[in-house]
């Protein structure tokens, strides 16, 4: 791979306070301060303090959160803002998820504002991308993401397009226990790399990491991180143990863990 990988754990409605500190307590006794590569932790926003103060001797592992509104402040309750994703030490944003998208309705329209709300924050959107198996059975994958991609970038300038991350998460595949093949990866990979070449050049867009996500595991982490144009991962349900997790991150394109 021609970039630093990035290893994202995304909690999503797991894991209380009290989990986290014993998580961390494990993972990090696991899982020495790794210079070639980025881990990144997103709690959900309750367990959002302890993960950060947890990672306090550990600046190599940033903390994301989950979801921000599309709003920096207001009358929106039980929402949570990039001002406040800042504030508390986060430096990652997963933007469109999609179970976003897809339990909670949230439109293409509101992944716009939210990736230029956080990149004004000086935050880092991780835009997620994907189709349904019903938009890839039709032939229709490519046009989706190009779509979802679009959208995402549409209000940010080229400078804050070339650093951003993007995430592949084919719908069909998370938390099905279905995995893209390394070719299906790739190709929508490059789909992905060649709509932002378009946009901001293929020098900037070659620096954008694009990481897989959808049923990662230990077994297939290397095989996927070997895939071309993939340059990281994006896990969900393997993310919650620290052993598997700790396992995940460590490894490489050219080893099996």
């Amino acid at each position: 791979m021609h970039l630093k990988p990035v290893f994202a754990a995304n909690w999503k409605l797991n894991h209380t306070p009290t989990d986290a500190r014993s998580f961390l307590q494990r993972f990090l006794a696991l899982t020495p301060r790794q210079q070639d590569r980025t881990i990144v932790l997103c709690p959900s926003a309750i367990t959002l303090t302890t993960v950060t103060d947890g990672l306090r001797d550990r600046p190599d592992i940033w903390v994301g959160v989950q979801n921000v509104h599309s709003e920096a402040q207001g009358a929106y309750t039980g929402e949570n803002s990039v001002l406040m994703a800042r504030d508390v030490g986060a430096r990652v944003v997963l933007v469109g998820h999609s179970e976003r998208r897809h339990v909670f309705g949230e439109t293409d329209a509101m992944m716009t504002k939210k990736c230029a709300l956080v990149a004004q924050a000086r935050l880092t959107p991780i835009l997620c991308v994907g189709e349904t198996l019903e938009e890839r059975e039709s032939g229709a994958a490519a046009t989706v993401v190009e779509r979802q991609l679009a959208a995402g970038i549409a209000e940010m300038d080229d400078t804050q397009v070339g650093a951003m991350m993007l995430a592949y998460e084919p719908v069909w595949a998370i938390g099905t226990g279905k995995t893209a093949t390394p070719e299906d990866a790739s190709d929508i990979h490059g789909v992905l790399r060649r709509a932002l070449a378009e946009r901001i050049g293929e020098k900037a867009a070659a620096g954008v990491p694009i990481l897989y996500g959808g049923s990662v595991n230990r077994g297939n982490a290397s095989t996927l991180l070997s895939s071309p144009d993939v340059d990281g991962l994006l896990v969900g349900g393997a993310s919650l143990d620290p052993d598997g997790w700790s396992s995940i991150v460590r490894s490489s394109a050219t080893s099996t863990e």
